[in-house]
């Protein structure tokens, strides 16, 4: 008896809920902003990458350079390796095993390094969009506003070009 009323409150409930649900929801402002867009056409992120860009051109340029010094020994081993002598051609063989190793280490830092600081630059951008989705927010008095997880929203609802102007200003 206990389950049955239990489930007769909660169809009540519900029933409830989409007959007042329309009422409520006539009287609140909703909004949708679509982040990833924000993100891609924020002025804000094309300074980052630019900046990151800048900040590891040149570590990028040397490992460039490593991997081709490296092609180059694998290459001679190839090519010169059957005239060497034995304890010339092990040298060289024990080299090109150092030099993989340091350059892969060297990649690992390197990505490591790059992902550190696009986390720190994208962090701050998005302090930002959070910031100009609430002055969007209040300034146009918004009760809610939704972002990732919508599964359907119309275009009615979609602030994503306001705040976008927002971080253009």
């Amino acid at each position: 008896m206990k389950i049955f009323s239990f489930h007769l409150f909660f169809v009540l409930l519900v029933a409830l809920s989409v007959v007042c649900g329309d009422a409520l929801a006539a009287d609140n402002k909703i909004g949708f902003v679509n982040a990833v867009r924000v993100l891609e056409a924020a002025p804000q992120a094309d300074v980052a990458r630019k900046k990151l860009e800048k900040e590891f051109a040149p570590r990028d340029r040397e490992l460039v350079a490593a991997q081709k010094a490296l092609k180059g020994l694998e290459d001679r081993i190839v090519k010169d390796g059957a005239i060497m002598s034995e304890t010339e051609r092990s040298r060289l063989e024990r080299n090109i095993i150092n030099k993989r190793r340091e350059l892969k280490r060297d990649q690992d830092e390197f990505r490591e390094d790059v992902n550190f600081r696009r986390n720190e630059e994208f962090g701050k951008i998005q302090r930002d969009i959070v910031e100009a989705i609430r002055k969007v927010g209040k300034s146009e008095k918004y009760d809610l506003i939704l972002g990732e997880g919508v599964i359907h929203y119309s275009k009615a609802v979609d602030i994503t070009d306001k705040v976008i102007n927002r971080l253009k200003k």
